[in-house]
């Protein structure tokens, strides 16, 4: 009879797909039943088999396992009538999809600490735990105090702020997800499985990191304010 009640949570909607995708079942029942797994497992192991299993998840995965979505963050897909389809064919094109879409969503979040955000056409996925990174599967940063709030800059970069150096002149230190008010920035390749880690100068004041492609360029502007001239400009290599 547990098994039963463990399942009556899943909406209806969401059933059909579940009987199509095993590792909906496997990521449902491991979301759902995490506190057994985290004792059976430990903290350490249970994270790194559902980061595994986050890597072969698609969006409906992420929805049918109660995960939160780009629309509502702090509660299980409410659109699951349309999420569940099938998605339309011109979908794959879209830079983001917040839902009730056909296909659900592009981001999920699990609790405080988890999130899965998928590049456009669903071609990358990238899962940040706490302040970890995994791109496709592949440790990402390891060593580096990573935001939360990464994104993905179209369907090949995947951008997120980083702590910056303590040199810095104009560094501070104040609470939040980043100690630091001058910032690094951390931009991975997922084309060609490459990261580099951008450090300010001590005349760059990079509060709030952002990115922006131009064609084959990527420009490093320390705030969201594009307005004026990029601190860098980066060549983009190869081709998408």
């Amino acid at each position: 009879m547990r098994g039963a009640r463990r399942w009556r949570w899943a909406d209806e909607h969401w059933r059909g797909w579940l009987r199509r995708s095993a590792t909906g079942v496997e990521l449902f029942t491991r979301w759902q039943e995490a506190d057994e797994y985290r004792y059976v497992l430990g903290d350490d192991a249970y994270q790194m088999q559902l980061i595994e299993i986050l890597t072969r998840a698609r969006p409906r995965d992420c929805a049918a396992a109660g995960f939160g979505c780009t629309r509502r963050m702090d509660r299980a897909c409410s659109g699951p009538s349309i999420c569940s389809r099938d998605p339309l064919p011109a979908a794959g094109d879209d830079p983001h999809r917040e839902g009730p879409v056909p296909g659900g969503c592009d981001s999920f979040h699990g609790g405080d600490d988890l999130r899965v955000r998928f590049s456009a056409g669903d071609r990358h996925k990238a899962v940040q735990w706490s302040m970890s990174l995994w791109i496709n599967g592949v440790r990402v940063g390891a060593g580096l105090r990573l935001a939360s709030r990464g994104w993905w800059l179209d369907d090949r970069f995947f951008v997120v702020p980083a702590e910056g150096p303590d040199e810095h002149p104009a560094q501070e230190y104040t609470m939040g997800d980043l100690v630091s008010v001058i910032q690094s920035v951390l931009i991975h390749d997922a084309a060609s499985s490459t990261t580099q880690v951008l450090v300010p100068g001590p005349a760059e004041l990079w509060t709030d990191p952002w990115v922006v492609r131009d064609g084959d360029e990527l420009h490093v502007y320390p705030d969201r304010d594009t307005g004026r001239a990029p601190d860098r400009t980066l060549t983009i290599m190869g081709t998408d």
